[in-house]
């Protein structure tokens, strides 16, 4: 379920020469208007600066330009904020002598929240239930005769002060961004009436403008409308901001209830957390995980589950679990599906290396998945066979998003060897940000110890510093692997990641060529590759030899 919103805008110059007012309305991709939401702003130029049209129009064309390109680890205040004091500067130091000044309110609405950034003195309504709220504050002088003289706007001061609200959307609701000359002449009363009689938005929006300057408004009038039609489903955004109503849901029991779940016990546990085996209301089974007892309160430990719950959520597919949306819950944790089957590192310890028909099974599968990943801008850090789980259906799919990394989003810790030692590439003991690569590698390693039993390099134990030198031929351990399949595991696994695979799908295309690729390279019989010649010559030689025999009798 994504956020539906319906949106109307109008804007008239009045008696005035030129309008200065600028609107901008962004309504990007699906993708990114679920990370960085709907972007509405309303700027209004100060006439009495060297060109207030320019300084608005300029202020949100930066705006709208820039915040979709900042990193996902800021907040939409924070993003804003930086934005906004970036174009402060610049404002500042294109007035050449003269203030290049405008006032500017942006709404950014996201999944099931607001975030509000305003300066100056345009106006935020929200028109909900039949009333009108105002959200901004006027930033002018509170005293006779100053009442329209700008203490805030973006390019007056060096220091650049923005008020910010943040809150909860609810559908049905409509907010409204007006400039002074709309607000001033038309007054709240009047706005309401407009409102409850004009059910079309873009009528609403048109009347509002035109009832200014019938008011007697001598301003430009502008008037940016936007309702909600339906609710988002909750984001990280929007999970992160109510991590302070989320405890932990402390030791469960079997038959215990918590949420609607009935929990059917404990089936792992580890210092980081704890994984229950839960049912719904129709009985389907479901994995409940949550942190262990006193870890809501390491630095992080809460970010990351909940950052694990939206990997998830963000590589939907049959590769991986399934993430229950858990909309009602009241406490933290979350849901995926749990599926019959076990993982590969049950299945070789009960039963030895995989059957290298099954074997190039699970290598597709697996590639596929990665490549899944790596198209998200996500990096898995923890593949091996413990995580990678066969279902009885024949799917493979990849868990335990614990460790997982997007590049601007997650913190990465130099040194802190993330996962499991043996798995590790050799550039990350020395320091090497996460890369594709890396996860390609543990590929590699996870790929030959399920076709051998054994590690390329032996087993790394904990705390260790090992040395890569060559890696052992899988086909040491696997007589029966084609020469083409050996190659390719020497290249996933060697020590110089420059020399490795440079995408899932560059493995995966050798894989699946390999049979053909091992025809091709394979020296043909000469009587293959030239059977005219071939024939020639058995033709000639035969009648050589029987020449010979006629020689030899002749002279009997």
């Amino acid at each position: 379920m994504s956020l539906r919103l319906r949106f109307a805008q109008a804007s008239a110059t009045g008696p005035r020469t030129q309008n200065q007012d600028a609107l901008r309305l962004v309504t990007p991709a699906p993708e990114l208007a679920a990370s960085k939401g709907y972007l509405c702003a309303l700027a209004d130029g100060v006439s009495q600066c060297a060109d207030g049209g320019l300084a608005a129009r300029a202020s949100l064309q930066a705006l709208a330009l820039d915040y979709y390109a900042t990193p996902a680890t800021w907040g939409v205040a924070q993003a804003l904020d930086r934005l906004l004091s970036a174009q402060n500067r610049w404002l500042r130091a294109q007035g050449n002598g003269q203030p290049l000044l405008t006032t500017l309110s942006a709404l950014v609405l996201r999944g099931r929240r607001f975030t509000l950034a305003h300066v100056g003195d345009c106006r935020v309504y929200r028109w909900h239930a039949g009333h009108l709220q105002c959200l901004s504050e006027d930033h002018v002088w509170d005293q006779p005769g100053m009442q329209h003289v700008l203490k805030r706007a973006l390019g007056l001061d060096q220091h650049l002060l923005v008020d910010y609200l943040d809150g909860e959307l609810h559908e049905g609701e409509c907010y409204l961004l007006l400039s002074d000359g709309v607000w001033a002449s038309v007054g709240d009363q009047r706005i309401q009436a407009i409102l409850r009689e004009q059910a079309d938005l873009q009528d609403a929006a048109d009347t509002l403008v035109a009832t200014a300057h019938h008011s007697g408004s001598q301003d430009n009038a502008s008037a940016l409308l936007v309702q909600v039609e339906q609710l988002g489903a909750g984001n990280l955004g929007d999970t992160l901001a109510q991590l302070g109503q989320w405890p932990l849901p402390g030791a469960l029991r079997e038959g215990q209830r918590i949420d609607g779940w009935h929990v059917q016990g404990l089936l792992a546990q580890s210092r980081q957390s704890l994984l229950y085996r839960v049912r719904d209301q129709q009985g389907q089974p479901w994995l409940l995980k949550t942190l262990a007892p006193g870890r809501e309160h390491e630095t992080g430990a809460v970010q990351g589950l909940l950052l694990e719950e939206w990997f998830l959520r963000r590589v939907a597919g049959r590769h991986f679990p399934e993430a229950h949306p858990a909309s009602q819950r009241q406490y933290l944790y979350y849901l995926m599906r749990e599926y019959a089957g076990t993982t590969l590192a049950a299945q070789l310890e009960a039963h030895g290396p995989l059957p290298l028909a099954q074997w190039l099974e699970i290598a597709r599968q697996l590639l596929q998945a990665v490549g899944v990943l790596h198209r998200r801008n996500l990096l898995h850090r923890d593949i091996k066979p413990e995580n990678l789980h066969l279902g009885d259906d024949g799917q493979l799919r990849l868990l335990d998003f614990g460790l997982a990394y997007c590049p601007g989003l997650s913190e990465d810790h130099p040194h802190a060897l993330p996962g499991t030692p043996s798995y590790l590439a050799p550039e990350a003991f020395d320091g090497a940000p996460p890369s594709p690569r890396q996860d390609l590698y543990a590929v590699g390693v996870t790929l030959y110890h399920l076709l051998t039993g054994h590690y390329p390099y032996g087993e790394v134990e904990a705390f260790q510093r090992p040395r890569f030198g060559n890696p052992v031929n899988a086909g040491r351990y696997r007589p029966d692997l084609p020469e083409w399949l050996q190659r390719n595991l020497e290249q996933a696994v060697t020590a110089n990641p420059a020399l490795r695979f440079e995408t899932a799908e560059q493995w995966l295309l050798l894989l699946e060529r390999g049979d053909r690729q091992e025809l091709a390279e394979r020296p043909r019989p000469l009587l293959e590759r030239e059977p005219l010649k071939v024939w020639r010559t058995i033709g000639l030689l035969s009648l050589l030899l029987n020449l010979v025999l006629l020689l030899i009798v002749l002279k009997h």
